[in-house]
């Protein structure tokens, strides 16, 4: 781990591989060239994220069609088991920390099993003590976002 008086540098991958594993190699081999330490993607399961015929928000409409839900569109950009391992070892190639923010207790059994080291929670789960409980319940090191919460 980081000692708590340097800086570290987190690059924020999230969903931005559009669904796309070659574009999340490059995001990696980006944020590796720009010298952060660490990348960090999303592990969600759709079905527990939100209900399917949903539309999709203005922003998320721009640039791209209008046609798919946005249950449909995040299902594209989910990352399984699969995924998520190939992402992990060709950060460790280029060294970079991988990290990835779990969005249910599946994801964080996912990220769990595949011996992810750190979890980085969202602050739109800061008040769900279910899951966070269940999160801890893992005794990994733990980033909580706080940025959406009072």
């Amino acid at each position: 781990m980081v000692p708590l008086d340097e800086v570290f540098i987190i690059a924020e991958a999230g969903v931005n591989h559009n669904g796309n594993l070659d574009n999340a190699f490059k995001l990696i081999d980006l944020a590796s060239r720009a010298g952060a330490n660490a990348i960090k993607f999303q592990n969600y399961k759709t079905e527990e994220l939100i209900q399917s015929g949903l539309t999709k928000e203005t922003y998320q409409i721009e640039g791209d069609s209008d046609s798919e839900t946005q249950f449909e569109m995040l299902k594209r950009f989910e990352l399984d088991r699969e995924s998520t391992r190939k992402l992990m070892d060709y950060a460790d190639e280029k060294k970079i920390m991988f990290m990835s923010t779990p969005y249910d207790k599946d994801s964080v059994d996912l990220l769990v099993n595949l011996d992810l080291k750190v979890l980085k929670i969202g602050s739109g789960e800061i008040t769900d003590l279910p899951f966070l409980k269940y999160v801890a319940s893992k005794k990994l090191f733990v980033i909580l976002s706080t940025g959406a919460s009072t």
